[in-house]
């Protein structure tokens, strides 16, 4: 099934929902691991972060080329053109986030000579330390995080001003309910 102008399909709505839980979810408990001291318990749970990390890369990938294929959505109801670039822009940084921080995640543990572990599976070997690589996938993560949480924010709030004020329909197309064009549905 592929979306329409009224209604996504349950692909899109699952992998948006999806990932956006699984985005935010890996926000706070990487602040978290973060606060936490070196040691077993730190390392075990960047484990399970990592882990976690590559179900979304693949996610995120798919999601990716699902929308590729089935053409981005248009705008329930007309916009200023600084709010249509605004929210073109957003999706995009949160489209392009999805696929980076977890790349930027690799580079950093990559860089520093450790593995990569799929659930104590690993799938990318030890290798030599690369501060560099390290350096570039430490910052790229850490300040992604920071202005990822901005964006998420940006976008969420879009979504309610789409539903509560413009009365759109975004929220419930976002859900997979069918909308009816040009009708205020709340």
């Amino acid at each position: 099934m592929r979306d329409t102008f009224e209604k996504f399909s349950p692909l899109t709505v699952g992998f948006h929902w999806i990932i956006a839980v699984g985005m935010i979810a890996m926000l706070g408990f990487g602040l978290y691991i973060e606060d936490l001291p070196r040691g077993p318990d730190k390392f075990s749970l960047l484990d399970l972060h990592k882990s976690f990390g590559i179900i979304i890369f693949v996610l995120a990938t798919a999601r990716i080329l699902w929308r590729i294929k089935n053409k981005f959505p248009q705008p329930l109801s007309e916009m200023p053109n600084w709010q249509e670039f605004s929210a073109k822009f957003t999706h995009w940084f949160l489209i392009i986030a999805t696929v980076i921080m977890p790349i930027s995640g690799v580079m950093m543990s990559a860089g520093g000579g450790h593995a990569i572990s799929f659930f104590g599976l690993e799938v990318i070997a030890a290798g030599d330390k690369n501060e560099t690589f390290a350096n570039i996938g430490h910052t790229i993560h850490g300040l992604g995080s920071k202005v990822l949480i901005f964006f998420i924010l940006l976008h969420s709030l879009g979504a309610i001003k789409h539903q509560f004020m413009d009365k759109d329909g975004t929220l419930s197309r976002m859900v997979g309910r069918r909308v009816k064009p040009d009708s205020k549905t709340s």
